[in-house]
């Protein structure tokens, strides 16, 4: 079979050649017309609601990346901010530390101070108790010596002594013996 002459629908008549790809000249005009139609009101009202829609996106998107920045740059500007007060921070906390440290040291001295004198004061009570309590016990060991060396020197001689003159005697006796007792390097000399 032969395309190139191939019968018409419609008419009756033989198309010959690239006739056969061509549509009617009709068809042509009529398309055309509806092209330009679609094409026109595609221009006018299509085209513009696509660029508003498009124009309102990319000012959104702009508008978004000018927030985008400032938000940035106040980020930015308050992390410096922590930044300084952090230093700030850590400079006092060091200054906190040293006057703690200094404070610590007075302290510590006013205490030892507080602890000597309080110390002394105890060692001159006690030194002044033990002084009256030795004197205590030289007055009572002095009358006890008294009393058994005038009651051994009554036994001995068989009477009774004058308490005057025994207690003269006595004391005399043990001042003598003080003094050579504090005459001695070692003291008073033990028997």
């Amino acid at each position: 079979m032969d395309i190139t002459a191939l019968p018409a629908a419609e008419g009756g008549q033989d198309v010959e050649g690239t006739a056969v790809l061509l549509p009617a000249s009709y068809d042509i005009l009529w398309s055309s017309v509806v092209f330009v139609v679609l094409f026109l009101l595609f221009w006018r009202f299509v085209l513009p609601a696509l660029q508003r829609i498009l124009d309102e996106r990319s000012e959104g998107i702009e508008r978004k990346l000018e927030q985008a920045e400032a938000d940035r740059a106040e980020a930015q500007a308050l992390l410096e901010q922590y930044r300084e007060q952090l230093a700030e921070a850590r400079s006092e906390a060091a200054r906190i530390r040293a006057e703690a440290q200094s404070d610590r040291q007075s302290i510590v001295a006013e205490a030892r101070t507080e602890a000597e004198r309080a110390a002394s004061v105890v060692n001159e009570r006690a030194a002044t108790q033990m002084a009256g309590e030795a004197a205590s016990v030289r007055a009572a060991l002095s009358r006890d010596l008294g009393r058994l060396a005038t009651d051994l020197a009554e036994r001995i001689i068989g009477e009774s002594l004058d308490p005057q003159r025994t207690t003269a005697t006595v004391d005399r006796f043990i001042a003598d013996l003080e003094a050579a007792g504090a005459g001695s390097p070692d003291g008073p000399v033990s028997r």
